[in-house]
């Protein structure tokens, strides 16, 4: 569990409201939260009013796009 109830806990997924971003939740540094894209790359951060908890139906639609969008980049 969180240590501050406002802050996700770590290694789960949260979607930033902001911008509809679904992401893994990797700590929280200076009072913002750090989320990484599902496929991986660089972190971003969040304030805490602007994170939710997103229903694992969005994290599996997400992380299918992300797989659909690598394949794609595939070379053929």
């Amino acid at each position: 569990m969180s240590e501050d109830p406002g802050m996700p806990e770590a290694e789960t997924y949260a979607i930033d409201f902001r911008d509809g971003s679904v992401g893994q939740v990797m700590g929280c540094e200076g009072g913002l939260v750090q989320l990484r894209p599902l496929g991986g790359g660089r972190e971003w951060d969040c304030p805490p009013g602007s994170v939710g908890d997103v229903p694992p139906k969005d994290v599996i639609r997400a992380k299918v796009r992300e797989l659909n969008r690598r394949a794609q980049a595939w070379p053929r």
